[in-house]
């Protein structure tokens, strides 16, 4: 079994668990191991092999046994007489939004069933608005629920791809004879979800590229196997596909397998219209003579224009700024030099601050800001405004210890209430460097209600940064039905930052509403929403949804140095 399998266990243990009714203690165990697993950059396999499983962060004894029973037999006891007592189909459930292990239970047990077409029968005829506590709005919270996840995509989300995608791109170029390797399609363009993974190759000696893709460790399945072309799919359910062309002519292979489909015809369109015809092979004169590119800067300059960076290649404009030479300098990685949003031990992360705080200085960061969750959310241990003072206590310590090296600032993430209160008063809020609210409860609310709560938070003078506005979780949960025009609008009014929240299970804002900011004039914040130093990886995720929305470094305030960052933080508070 691979990690990815392993963890499915832990987490279907977890659903059940919580289903049965067991302690809230016993279930996160199982979580963290399945978190840990997924994270893990070696197989748990191999851990197993060394007789070192405990090493594995989150495994302690009881769920290294549990590995090793599973890794020896293939089965676990454990689970399959837990099965008996819940159905193990009552785990799908737990993917539908508003249905909890309670409800869950509650509607099995008095009921009786225990497939999704079952439930979905049950809501449908009033049987589920009859229970206990349920009523007809329980059942369309469910209906609502069932039907947003029949239009849920099997694309890859982002931060799996990119750990399979690095991996493979490390094995294929280090094998002799390979001069270039690069990813394409949606996850070269930075796209939140992809499809396939597309890997292209720039070598003379085919063969010893598709031996080597095609016999890879954790392929399960070799779909085809050509001279220049082989997919497959590992056993994780990832398919990749690799191409190999001469150096000669990978520019052009370039640009054609990463896309889009529609930045690919108006380049085929362009072509024409200068005697040209444009494929994957080659720029063919009309007197048959073709025309090979080894970079795509080469044929991008061929056809008049400026290289344009992937993720702006979606056909929306990016043609005629390369043409006229006036295509923005997106934002870069490089160019970040603060992090807004981060949780420490004083809620739910999971290091201190002085450790996070160092973690960010390695990254070469100037400023963070510690934004631990406000009281009202409870699971995450919020903080009071007493506990608020012997937190600032912390920071103060920290910013002695790391001297210059760092700006520290005591924020808060504020919960914006069902009623669209915030969840401290506003004169506490004036005295925090940096306040930063967000939605995470009553998402389903009606769109005009659920809009007015994040207008309400957006008015407020005190709040400097929207965070991750929709409040989606990838792919587990959909963002709140938000008007985000009227949002915006507001935004734009009020001088409030928007964030692009960089958690690969995030990337909230998306590109289309990101750009719709920068042309109302709002300012962007990226963060990454760290709960540990590892989360801070994710800061790249965040830079590419910025960069597929045109943004640039003066529109992101995180790029500023650290003396404009809290001159605009001052600024906004003496408005007030």
């Amino acid at each position: 079994m691979n990690n990815q399998q392993l963890a499915a266990i832990f987490n279907l243990i977890a659903d059940l668990l919580e289903i049965k009714g067991e302690v809230i203690y016993v279930i996160l165990a199982y979580r963290k191991a399945a978190e840990s697993l997924q994270n893990l950059g070696r197989e748990a396999s191999e851990y197993w092999k060394e007789g070192t499983l405990r090493e594995i962060p989150g495994v302690g004894k009881a769920i290294a046994d549990k590995i090793d029973e599973l890794l020896t037999t293939g089965s676990l006891r454990f689970l399959e007489d837990l099965k008996k007592e819940i159905p193990a189909s009552l785990a799908e459930w737990r993917q539908i939004s508003g249905l909890g292990p309670k409800k869950i239970a509650l509607i099995w047990k008095s009921l009786g069933i225990t497939t999704m077409e079952e439930l979905k029968q049950a809501a449908q005829d009033g049987k589920v608005a009859g229970l206990p506590g349920m009523g007809e709005k329980s059942a369309k919270l469910i209906l609502d629920g069932m039907e947003s996840l029949s239009r849920r995509s099997d694309r890859l989300p982002l931060w799996k791809a990119a750990p399979v995608v690095e991996d493979l791109c490390n094995i294929l170029g280090s094998l002799p004879g390979v001069a270039t390797v690069s990813p394409a399609g949606s996850y070269r363009r930075g796209r939140s979800t992809v499809g396939d993974l597309d890997i292209l190759v720039a070598s003379e000696n085919p063969s010893v590229v598709m031996d080597a893709f095609t016999s890879l460790a954790g392929v399960s399945r070799v779909l085809g196997k050509g001279a220049t072309k082989s997919s497959v799919e590992f056993s994780s359910g990832v398919r990749a596909q690799v191409w190999v062309h001469p150096p000669a002519k990978f520019g052009t292979a370039l640009q054609y397998a990463t896309g889009s489909k529609e930045h690919n015809v108006a380049m085929r369109q362009l072509a024409l219209s200068k005697g040209f015809s444009l494929s994957e092979h080659s720029l063919m004169g009309q007197d048959g003579t073709e025309h090979f590119f080894a970079t795509e800067q080469d044929l991008y300059a061929a056809l008049g224009l400026q290289w344009v960076p992937p993720e702006m290649r979606e056909d929306l404009g990016e043609m005629a700024l390369a043409a006229a030479g006036k295509l923005p300098r997106l934002v870069e990685l490089a160019d970040i030099r603060a992090d807004l949003q981060n949780h420490s031990t004083w809620s739910d992360g999971e290091m201190s601050i002085l450790e996070m705080a160092r973690a960010a200085m390695a990254r070469g960061l100037k400023v963070i800001a510690f934004t631990d969750h406000s009281q009202s959310l409870g699971v995450t241990g919020g903080l009071t405004i007493e506990r608020h003072a012997e937190q600032q206590k912390e920071i103060e310590a920290a910013q002695r210890e790391v001297g210059d090296g760092i700006r520290i600032l005591h924020a808060a993430e504020v919960e914006i209430k069902a009623d669209g209160e915030l969840d401290y008063p506003d004169d506490f809020l004036a005295t925090l460097d940096l306040v930063l609210a967000s939605l995470h409860t009553s998402l389903r609310q009606p769109r005009d209600k659920v809009t007015a709560r994040l207008i309400n938070a957006i008015n407020n003078p005190n709040v400097d940064i929207i965070g991750h506005p929709t409040g989606r979780k990838i792919p587990d949960r959909e963002g709140a039905d938000l008007d985000m025009e009227a949002v915006l609008q507001a935004a734009a009014k009020s001088g409030v930052a928007m964030e692009i929240n960089a958690s690969p299970y995030r990337l909230d804002l998306d590109d289309k509403y990101a750009r719709r900011a920068k042309e109302l004039g709002v300012k962007i914040s990226i963060n990454t929403d760290s709960h540990s130093a590892k989360d801070m990886e994710a800061m790249s995720f965040g830079v590419a949804i910025a960069k597929r929305a045109w943004l640039t470094p003066q529109d992101v305030i995180n790029t500023w140095s650290d003396e404009k960052l809290l001159a605009w933080l001052k600024d906004k508070k003496s408005a007030n």
